[in-house]
C-alpha cells in the first residue's frame, strides 16, 4: 500500500494549480497557503464514500507537493 499522495504544482500568471501524480485530482488556487487548503479537500473529497478495502493507499497518506521554481524567478 502507498503512504504518500503526490502532487505537482505549477504556477500559471495569476495562480497556482496541483495536479495528483497518481490520482486524478486537480486543483488551483490564488496562492500556496489557499492551495494547500484545497489539495486536502480535494484528497477528502476523492475517497469520501469509498470502501477502504480497495484503497491503494493507506488509511491516512500523507501528502507530497513537488515545486519547481523557475531559473529566472
Amino acid at each position: 500500500m502507498k503512504s504518500i499522495i503526490q502532487f505537482k504544482i505549477s504556477k500559471s500568471d495569476n495562480s497556482y494549480i496541483a495536479e495528483g501524480v497518481d490520482l486524478a485530482i486537480v486543483t488551483g488556487a490564488d496562492t500556496l497557503d489557499e492551495l494547500v487548503k484545497n489539495i486536502k479537500e480535494a484528497v477528502e473529497l476523492h475517497f469520501e464514500g469509498e470502501d477502504e478495502s480497495t484503497f491503494e493507499f493507506t488509511n491516512k497518506p500523507s501528502i507530497l507537493l513537488n515545486y519547481e521554481i523557475p531559473q529566472y524567478a
